[in-house]
């Protein structure tokens, strides 16, 4: 009995056994049947073989500067640039998995504890998404839908599409790939921008708290973001590092000393208009559109673009510029301007000058100047195209509102306030503008480019937009085609006295007679280096009689100036427009022994698996012998040993302390062998100053955006007063940074010079900005 009572025992549990295993088998199949299911796209496209092998994402075009710096990008929504697994810190590696995939390296896409957990208590304990199934989601996903039913199929999908990945992708690739493609907010998207934008570094120099920081906003950027709010995100920081203390990837000691840290953002915004080289980057913009416009790709694949595109393609263009002299040019700008700037609204107030920011202009004048800039405006194009009448627009341009405005004394560099839009024309005309543009001669190299004061506010690029009379740094023209084509010296004589051209000469349609700049004639003899030297326009209106001034613009043209010239003998006196970056190139020449060397901008453009696009071939072209250009040179020279260059060198006496407010950095005390040349226009609109040493080349201009708008007095509105100290504060910046290797040697000298250069007199008078103790004769 007890035999056939166990028998009755073990019957009773074979329908459990039996729907154990059916329900067991049932779920493999089940599992294995929705996967088959969403690879066969049931639930939805998923991604081909292709598109995994080569997942597509937009990709910015970095810039990048000759010593290895990323100066800015070109991108539209998304600012990525890939970095490889090798470039990633270690630290930032054990943030990830410690926090948001412990088992990384023991799965392969789906982590079965973690899914289990998820189930069985629904969430409350943790997700189970791994980094592949959130690169999935990020890549070929998208956004989880609200509805369960969606929901459910897009998890589904990224465990096939997770799958997929570990299988095509090695884990360090998949991490790099994730850590790329997430968006961190303002414009990170990936590790690669992330990293600068809110540390100011590249990803391999993050510490150990800041990774734990980026690891923290993987979580929800948007949420947990330190520019919003900071008290969320360390507390979520000290998450991630107990996180990696747990997995044992800091020891406790080193994580109580992390959390005890503040969290050091170093918000550096990376947008269009803000950064270093805006006004480079900018010109930049238009020529990759012009090389897209010549080349299009060399090989399109199946669904590519034919052309490329600068803003997602990820191409690397490689720049000429040099980052750490750009940012050297850019302070000396900002230290001087602001200074500058403040001298020239205390000197035009409205009751020192009625017509500010004006002078020498009727009501009439000053009125047609400030219609145009109204019509101009983009307030005026914005309100027509919206159909506004011209009543109701002009109304409009004559009510307070609130605005930001360009405001030096601010460190943001602008202000909020309230004003009319013309009240705010009429500001901005008051703001002095300038450009600077640094090139190595022999190779054409543009070392900084700043093309105006704030690319945000002055979009407008002085560097080789604008054109302005050329003043006094035009007349070593004149003298290198009265050296080269009559043969003379350094040391020739001319007297300084009154000179004239008669009509009909050279084509001069009335009697040419200019005078000095303080309208006297000492009755000397000077040789050509100390006219030079000191601007004597008498003398330099000999020369252009003797040469002619056909050869004059024949040089001039051969030196890069191409706009029109006319051949007419008031050329000499710098009447024409020229910008910076055509005078920089045509200076270039006389360092570099007679050769024109075209400045270079971009040496070379790669797509984004590194393959060469583009190469730049150098343009050059012979337009002085050695000896000419060495003369030249040893005339320059004279302009800062005894002309009006001299503040470059020495200390005066009297009215020192005077006139260290007025230029900033004062004295500078320079030592070496520098050639340089100032240049003032009429009535002080431009002030100009090309200054040399044998391995750099730098031009600067300063001036308003009106001609009209300038300093009363030659003693600030000279070229030696506003663009003369630009260029010192940057030399010496430069020369304190001994890795930047700016020469301080002599200009070499060619073999066998037939031109003598050995004067046996030099005679000192007065020329235009010459004597600095009349310049200081203030009278205001």
């Amino acid at each position: 009995m007890a035999k056939a009572k166990k028998k009755s025992v073990d019957n009773s549990f074979h329908p459990f056994i039996k729907w154990f295993w059916i329900l067991f088998l049932s779920g493999i199949l089940g599992v294995f049947l929705i996967f088959l299911l969403a690879a066969w796209g049931v639930f939805g496209e998923m991604p081909t073989f292709e598109r995994l092998e080569n997942p597509q994402t937009n990709l910015a075009t970095e810039i990048i500067s000759s010593d290895g710096a990323t100066l800015g990008k070109f991108y539209l929504d998304d600012n990525r640039t890939p970095v490889a697994y090798e470039d990633l810190p270690e630290n930032l590696v054990n943030a990830l998995v410690a926090t948001e995939d412990a088992r990384y390296y023991d799965h392969s896409g789906i982590d079965g504890i973690g899914t289990m957990r998820a189930f069985i208590f629904l969430g409350q304990r943790g997700g189970a998404s791994t980094i592949s199934q959130q690169l999935a989601r990020q890549l070929f996903v998208g956004v989880r839908s609200k509805n369960l039913f969606q929901a459910v199929t897009q998890k589904i999908k990224e465990w096939v599409i997770a799958t997929r990945l570990e299988r095509n992708y090695t884990k360090e690739e998949i991490i790099a790939m994730y850590m790329n493609i997430y968006d961190f907010g303002y414009n990170a998207d990936g590790i690669r921008s992330a990293s600068r934008i809110y540390f100011g570094k590249e990803p391999k120099d993050l510490k150990t708290e800041e990774s734990a920081v980026l690891v923290g906003m993987l979580k929800n950027s948007s949420l947990y973001n330190p520019i919003r709010r900071e008290q969320l995100v360390l507390d979520r920081r000290n998450t991630v590092l107990s996180q990696m203390e747990k997995y044992e990837y800091i020891t406790e000691e080193e994580k109580d000393s992390l959390q005890a840290l503040k969290m050091d953002i170093n918000f550096s915004p990376e947008s269009h208009r803000e950064g270093l080289a805006t006004y480079f980057r900018m010109y930049l913009q238009g020529f990759l559109n012009n090389w897209i416009k010549n080349n299009p790709k060399p090989v399109v694949a199946e669904g590519e673009r034919e052309t490329w595109n600068i803003y997602l393609d990820g191409l690397k263009v490689y720049t000429t510029i040099d980052s750490r002299m750009q940012k050297n040019a850019e302070d000396a700008m900002a230290e001087h301007m602001k200074k500058l700037q403040a001298e020239f609204f205390h000197q035009n107030t409205p009751q020192r000058n009625p017509t500010t920011p004006f002078l020498d202009l009727e009501r009439e004048e000053i009125k047609t100047i400030m219609e145009r800039a109204m019509k101009n405006s983009e307030r005026w194009r914005t309100m027509k195209a919206a159909g506004k009448s011209e009543e109701e627009i002009r109304e409009s341009f004559n009510q307070k509102t609130e605005m930001t405005v360009f405001d030096w004394n601010s460190d943001t560099r602008e202000k909020d306030t309230v004003m009319t839009p013309m009240d705010s024309i009429r500001y901005y005309k008051t703001i002095l503008r300038t450009a600077m543009m640094s090139m190595e001669p022999q190779t054409g190299h543009v070392k900084a480019w700043v093309g105006g004061i704030n690319y945000k506010h002055f979009q407008y690029d002085n560097v080789i937009q604008g054109a302005r009379q050329a003043g006094s740094t035009f007349k070593p023209f004149v003298y290198a085609a009265a050296i080269d084509q009559l043969r003379m010296s350094p040391c020739d004589e001319l007297p300084d006295s009154q000179y004239c051209i008669e009509a009909g000469k050279h084509g001069n349609p009335e009697p040419w007679c200019p005078k000095n700049s303080d309208g006297r004639y000492s009755g000397n003899m000077y040789t050509l280096k100390r006219a030079l030297a000191n601007s004597v326009n008498t003398v330099t209106a000999q020369l252009i009689d003797k040469v002619g001034p056909k050869p004059v613009v024949s040089i001039v043209k051969n030196l890069g100036l191409t706009r029109e010239i006319p051949e007419v003998p008031s050329i000499a006196l710098g009447t024409p427009d020229f910008n910076v970056y055509e005078m920089v190139g045509a200076y270039g020449t006389f360092v570099n022994q007679g050769v024109y060397v075209k400045p270079v901008m971009v040496t070379r453009i790669e797509d984004k698996n590194g393959s060469v696009l583009y190469e730049y071939v150098p343009e050059t072209k012979d337009v002085l012998s050695k000896e000419v250009a060495y003369a030249m040179i040893n005339l320059l020279e004279g302009v800062t040993e005894g002309g009006s260059g001299t503040r470059l060198r020495h200390s005066f006496n009297k009215n020192d302390a005077l006139y260290k407010e007025i230029i900033t950095g004062y004295p500078y005390e320079f030592t070496n062998p520098i050639a340089g040349k100032t240049g003032t226009t009429q009535n002080q609109s431009d002030g100009w100053f090309m200054g040399m040493v044998p391995n750099l080349v730098t031009g600067v201009w300063v001036g308003g955006e009106e001609r009209a708008t300038h300093f009363k007095s030659i003693n600030y509105g000279q070229g030696a007063s506003m663009a003369l100290p630009i260029w010192a504060l940057y030399m010496k910046k430069n020369y304190e940074n001994p890795d930047l290797g700016v020469s301080k040697e002599e200009f070499p000298a060619p073999e066998n010079m037939s031109i003598n250069l050995d004067c046996s007199k030099v005679i000192q008078v007065e020329g235009e900005e010459d004597d600095l103790e009349d310049d200081l004769d203030l009278d205001f």
